[in-house]
């Protein structure tokens, strides 16, 4: 008797949270469930950048779950660093309430199988895309830091567990910034926040120095398909490769490289580097709707890594209004 009243007890429950919700979505206007994306963190090989697969059946290698100190909805935009001994790899840790981004690391020794640390940057605004780069003996990051107005520098005060801001680049509502330092010059892609169809290029002589757009910037106008930087700029065997998001007809369903075949103080020129996406949905599993980040690093002579990151979308039944 005692289980079926309690059965009967989370029936009535489950009951009346249904039609609490279905009269929340019909006269308050909010949805009883709805579709959410679910980024995870995943680790994909090849011979070099532009032959990136996936890797064994070891993906994904980072998950929602794999966060412990916040209860994350989604982890996405993966940046590895290898030092000595170790790797890390900082990506965006999206709270499930809230929704403001904070940046996580993990940490492995191989850079294969990882395991979750902590989150150690977080502002009052959103947080993603941590470009994390060493330069001159420290370790720099520009995190995509929307709704502070401005591309922000920040440096490892302890890396890689404390961070603080080192100084503002550019002014302006702009989207995962991407640098790359190229025969003695820092140059900087920025998508312009507003539709995510225009590519600005920066440059300067020194990374704290003045940033001066680019004459021929912006180098993509129009063009949700391939405006915002998807991962780091990678210059291999004299090939400079510009990873572009494609955010149409949707927000990062694919992933395209470019080749850099020009970069001059006064001219920018590129063509596609592969004639097809160089990621794209699988339609199953962890990356079934879309991918749009890379990050490759050489490992041997004949071998790249790279962390990437793919979306699952899920539905979310609410019973709380």
């Amino acid at each position: 008797m005692l289980i079926a009243f309690v059965v009967l007890t989370i029936l009535i429950a489950l009951a009346w949270g249904f039609v609490l919700g279905v009269y929340a979505e019909r006269r308050r206007g909010i949805p009883l469930w709805q579709v959410e994306d679910c980024w995870s963190i995943g680790l994909y090989s090849g011979r070099t950048p532009l032959e990136i697969r996936a890797r064994e059946n070891h993906n994904p290698v980072l998950t929602r779950k794999s966060v412990t100190d916040v209860r994350a909805a989604f982890v996405a935009d993966p940046f590895m660093v290898r030092t000595s001994d170790e790797w890390f790899m900082f990506f965006e840790v999206m709270p499930a309430s809230g929704y403001i981004g904070k940046i996580g690391v993990a940490r492995s020794e191989d850079g294969r199988k990882w395991k979750y640390e902590r989150i150690v940057l977080e502002e009052p605004f959103h947080l993603s895309y941590p470009y994390v780069f060493p330069w001159q003996n420290s370790y720099y990051m520009i995190p995509d830091v929307y709704g502070a107005n401005a591309i922000r520098l920040y440096q490892a005060l302890e890396f890689p567990w404390r961070w603080s801001l080192a100084g503002e680049l550019i002014a302006g509502n702009f989207v995962d910034a991407s640098v790359v330092h190229h025969e003695g010059r820092w140059w900087l892609f920025a998508a312009e926040a507003e539709g995510n169809c225009t590519l600005r290029l920066f440059s300067s002589s020194t990374l704290f120095g003045d940033w001066a757009e680019h004459p021929k910037s912006p180098i993509v106008r129009r063009d949700p398909h391939t405006a915002r930087p998807g991962g780091r700029v990678t210059v291999t065997d004299g090939m400079m490769l510009r990873f572009a998001q494609d955010d149409a007809p949707e927000y990062g369903n694919k992933l395209h490289v470019f080749e850099v075949t020009e970069l001059t103080p006064t001219n920018y020129k590129e063509r596609p580097a592969v004639a097809n996406p160089l990621l794209t949905a699988s339609g199953t599993g962890w990356n079934a709707h879309g991918m749009h980040h890379i990050d490759p690093h050489r490992v041997s002579d004949d071998e790249w890594i790279a962390c990437v990151d793919g979306n699952q979308r899920r539905t979310v039944f609410r019973l709380k209004y």
